[in-house]
């Protein structure tokens, strides 16, 4: 007879390479970094994946296999190995890091459809900072919609996005190649050894994040390595198959940049439209218009799609699905029909709307682009160092912590690897903090530096006010950590501190950073002052 229980599903290792792909790489991280270092960045590519992006890769494959019972990926691993408030803040972190990723993911969106609507990059002409935002916003809370309601999203949109975007790439290498082999030019000149090779400086030091920044996401999909037919022999192959497509993707992807940009002398705007300029010289250069172009745009929609998708859910799984209930609220908690945290979206909105708002200031829309996307070359760094975190700790017991993939079997030469991650990480993470792409010390620069700050602060400050809160629900008789009054007052104040903060940040006023502060601290004490008394109600009207 047969059995009555349903069949499991596998996921075969190709289809796991391409749905780390799309969280590791794409075509625009090589424009990103490509107008932060030239040439140089693709010595930088070769030395991240020999020494980074494979260990790192693998170092995650252990960590899945070590803890293949748990649901919530990276939050499981520190919980596991540093207890259950670490677990708690791990995840905390993780999810407030990744709001500025998917806030930058749908802008790209939003620069994606203009190009496919209108055919140029005139959009950041025509459009002003706060619809930018505005659209930014809706984008994201569409995605959070499709996410929601069609099942098995993720991973369709994954292989689409995945293998169309890598063949995007091949075609741009294999069309740059035969374009000069037709007797095309090399816009960058000279073209050597040394153009290749980085200046290593303080400059290259604030770049660094960015680097880090565009090849991590491999822990997204170490929950899925469970749902692999043999994890302990395919999922290496599924590293291999990632790391092959990554190597040709930043290198050649890097010079084929370097053959119609020059490199000494690139457009202010190569990090919002690099990767269009790049396809419409493309299809100058074979006398085809824009067809490239218009096909690349919608590509990088769907291959934005399915990276929009990865995170929202590797949000939920890391927030929700594996939080202790002593750290959480448990109006974040709540859950619908579905099983999804309905109030932990409402928050990510909120702050994804803040962090937008911290930008609208700037002088145009290209650059909140590069601020917000130098933002992410920060937060996402350094959150990527609990993954290092989690990997020393269990190899300083490899005994207590047992798995079927072991990545580098002897233990010291595991840790120094492990260690000189995490340092690597640490540095990128702080040096990052600097602004890139405006003049130093000019206006837009300190201000810029203030807002890195203000967004680290609010995001990951609220880590460590979620406790509190839920303490505050559990000794009040009706399971509110605040009445209805409190709540209006605070989220009133808070608003007025924001917006007059984000007034006299973008203002020209003198001493205009000290009365930021100052503004900041008195709204802080009003704020302390309103949510200080502990009432417990038996009802509230």
């Amino acid at each position: 007879m047969e059995s009555l229980e349903p069949k499991k599903s596998f996921i075969s290792w190709p289809v796991l390479a391409l749905m780390s792909f799309v969280t590791v790489i794409g075509f625009d991280d090589l424009t990103y970094n490509f107008q932060n270092q030239g040439m140089g960045v693709i010595t930088s590519w070769v030395i991240m994946l020999f020494l980074y992006v494979i260990p790192y890769s693998l170092m995650v494959g252990q960590l899945g296999s070590v803890f293949n019972h748990e649901g919530g990926g990276l939050t499981s691993w520190v919980r596991g190995t540093s207890g259950e408030f670490l677990g708690y803040f791990t995840a905390w972190t993780y999810w407030a890091a990744s709001v500025p990723y998917v806030v930058d993911t749908a802008n790209s969106i939003v620069v994606g459809l203009g190009w496919a609507w209108n055919g140029n990059g005139k959009l950041q002409d025509t459009m002003s900072n706060g619809w930018f935002a505005f659209w930014t916003v809706v984008t994201f809370i569409v995605f959070i919609f499709v996410q929601s309601r069609f099942k098995h999203s993720l991973e369709i949109l994954s292989t689409i996005g995945g293998v169309a975007m890598f063949g995007m790439t091949v075609l741009f290498v294999i069309m740059t190649f035969a374009a000069l082999a037709m007797g095309g030019h090399i816009a960058t000149q000279p073209m050597n050894v040394h153009t290749i090779v980085p200046k290593f400086d303080l400059h290259y030091l604030t770049t660094l994040g960015l680097l880090i920044y565009a090849m991590n996401g491999a822990e997204l999909i170490a929950p899925f390595i469970t749902k692999m037919r043999k994890p302990k022999s395919e999922f290496p192959k599924a590293m291999i198959m990632l790391a092959v497509m990554t190597a040709f993707l930043t290198i050649f992807g890097s010079f084929s940049l370097g053959v119609f940009f020059n490199a000494y002398h690139l457009p202010n705007d190569l990090k919002m439209n690099g990767s269009y300029y790049a396809f419409q010289a493309l299809g100058e250069q074979f006398h085809i218009g824009n067809s490239l172009m218009y096909i690349f745009s919608w590509t990088e929609v769907f291959y934005l799609a399915a990276l929009l998708a990865v995170l929202l859910d590797a949000m939920t799984r890391m927030l929700i699905s594996d939080t202790g209930a002593k750290f959480m609220p448990k109006v974040l908690r709540k859950k619908n029909k579905s099983g999804l945290p309905v109030n932990g979206y409402l928050l990510t909105c909120g702050l994804s709307a803040f962090i937008m708002l911290l930008g609208i200031f700037l002088p145009s829309m290209n650059d909140i682009f590069n601020w917000l996307l130098n933002l992410n070359g920060i937060i996402s760094p350094g959150v990527t160092c609990w993954i290092f975190f989690a990997f020393i700790k269990i190899r300083m017991d490899s005994k207590k912590y047992p798995s079927d993939y072991v990545y580098i079997k002897n233990d010291k030469i595991a840790l120094s690897v492990g260690w000189w991650c995490l340092i690597i990480t640490g540095v990128a993470t702080v040096f990052g903090i600097a602004p890139q792409d405006v003049p130093l010390a000019s206006s837009t620069w300190w201000y810029e530096l203030i807002i890195n700050f203000v967004a680290i602060i609010v995001l990951i400050g609220l880590g460590t006010i979620m406790p509190y809160v839920t303490r505050r629900e559990m000794r009040s008789k009706t399971g509110s950590a605040f009445t209805r009054l409190q709540w209006t007052g605070i989220l009133a104040a808070l608003l007025v501190v924001i917006v007059g903060d984000l007034y006299l940040g973008g203002s020209k006023m003198n001493n205009n950073i000290a009365m930021v502060a100052g503004l900041s601290i008195i709204g802080i004490l009003i704020i302390v002052a309103i949510g200080w008394h502990e009432r417990d109600l038996i009802s509230e009207g």
